[in-house]
């Protein structure tokens, strides 16, 4: 393909060089002069193992070159990457001044040329940008619409400094943001040679990826640097303590509990941060990542909360009271907090939960939920058609899969907040039977 990269700073000059590697042509497209002229020369404009050659070896077969002008760059190529910098704004947010400007001006050159052309997007940007930024800056400037002469695709990068190269030929994988309908079959064809998966996915879950796999690495890194620094304030080498939890793929280093939703609870996760903390205090050692777990935990059940009561006091159907589905453990249960929080707000309230039967509760268990929420058991429903007898607002906690067809068959005009992202409320919701709202989805 004839490919325009727009910007080549660290993400453009390693897309020139490794997109001349697998044979398309490209241009580099710079204000700034002096890196024009470094990249016209083959000579890298960043320091970066391997892409001095690509670079030096795409300019000598004729597959390279720079430009200052974007309306050329733009009739030339056929696809154009938007590779300028985001830097962080005033006020903490992105700075979106670099992108406005490139894709006016891509705009205004498309407007200019008879053949189709497009425009994809490698740069780290918000969610939303797509369809709320630049694709209208794109329709304005170029006079077309999306999908008639002109396509528009998100393609965020993930290449880390030091291994850029092998990171672009070795990715976890290819994700390409897309309207529906589209399977964006150019961009797949530019990606060719590049063995690893391809997901075709809507703008903004695209453009929300990076912003995930970033904030993620941040977060691990300070989890390790703050657990690593209490450790080892008691003797502990923090190196093999980390070496033996990273060999536990089940749990640790895995998907696990990366799924979003409710609060967490049980006997573990809430007492076990707790101690840890109380490690860290005892040795004055400063933990404030790790100090706003808890915090954090409690304010999803503020914001879910804050949901039921916009609604209005209506008579409330709660589907799950013990912290996960399977176990009759309600000990600091997130779902005991948002019941207690109900019941004293005068919420009249009905609870279902499989699992759970007040006579069997036995030690600890059975002192908490008496010392939370006491005669616990004038509450709870024998069924699930019981409980949403009269039922105006239904919380979906967690349900027994057994327990689901007659939940689902119950329900009718209700108002819904599902917790836990059941498939079949969510064909409900679609079907107009209920009031369907999700947690985060």
């Amino acid at each position: 393909m004839k490919i325009s990269v727009f910007g080549i700073g660290y993400v453009g000059a390693v897309s020139c060089g490794c997109l001349g590697q697998l044979g398309h042509e490209v241009i580099g497209v710079d204000l700034s002069a002096e890196k024009v002229e470094m990249l016209a020369r083959g000579v890298s404009p960043i320091v970066e193992a391997k892409i001095g050659g690509l670079i030096e070896a795409g300019v000598a077969a004729g597959r390279l070159r720079a430009t200052g002008d974007v309306e050329a760059a733009v009739a030339w190529s056929d696809l154009s990457f938007i590779s300028v910098g985001t830097p962080s704004g005033a006020d903490g947010g992105v700075s979106m001044v670099a992108v406005d400007k490139v894709a006016s001006a891509i705009g205004a050159a498309i407007g200019r040329k008879s053949t189709p052309h497009t425009v994809v997007m490698r740069s780290t940007v918000p969610p939303g940008t797509a369809e709320d930024r630049v694709i209208p800056i794109l329709e304005q400037a170029s006079g077309r619409k999306l999908g008639h002469g002109l396509a528009y695709y998100s393609n965020p990068e993930f290449l880390r400094e030091g291994t850029a190269v092998d990171d672009f030929h070795a990715p976890p994988f290819t994700l390409i943001g897309a309207p529906a309908g589209d399977d964006a079959v150019v961009v797949r064809e530019l990606y060719g040679a590049i063995e690893a998966p391809l997901h075709v996915v809507p703008y903004r879950v695209a453009e929300s990826v990076k912003y995930l796999s970033n904030v993620f690495h941040a977060v691990k890194l300070a989890f390790a640097n703050e657990a690593g620094a209490v450790l080892a304030s008691y003797g502990v080498d923090a190196r093999e303590a980390f070496r033996l939890f990273c060999e536990d793929r089940t749990l640790n280093i895995s998907p696990a509990y990366l799924r979003p939703g409710f609060a967490f609870g049980g006997s573990c996760l809430p007492k076990d941060i707790r101690s840890f903390l109380a490690l860290a205090g005892q040795k004055s050692m400063p933990v404030p990542f790790l100090a706003g777990v808890l915090p954090s935990n409690q304010a999803i059940i503020e914001r879910v909360f804050e949901g039921i009561a916009r609604h209005g006091r209506r008579r409330v159907t709660l589907f799950g009271l013990s912290f996960k589905s399977g176990t009759d453990d309600l000990r600091e249960s997130p779902f005991v907090i948002l019941a207690e929080r109900l019941i004293g707000r005068g919420y009249e309230l009905r609870i279902f939960d499989r699992s759970v039967n007040v006579a069997r509760l036995v030690g600890a268990n059975r002192q908490y939920i008496e010392r939370e929420i006491p005669h616990i058991e004038r509450l709870l429903a024998a069924s699930p058609e019981a409980a949403l007898e009269g039922a105006e607002l239904v919380i979906v906690g967690h349900v027994a899969k057994g327990d689901r067809a007659a939940m689902i068959a119950a329900l009718s005009g209700q108002a819904v907040f599902d917790l836990a992202g059941v498939p079949e409320l969510q064909a409900h919701g679609a079907a107009g039977r209920i009031e369907y709202q999700g947690l985060c989805w």
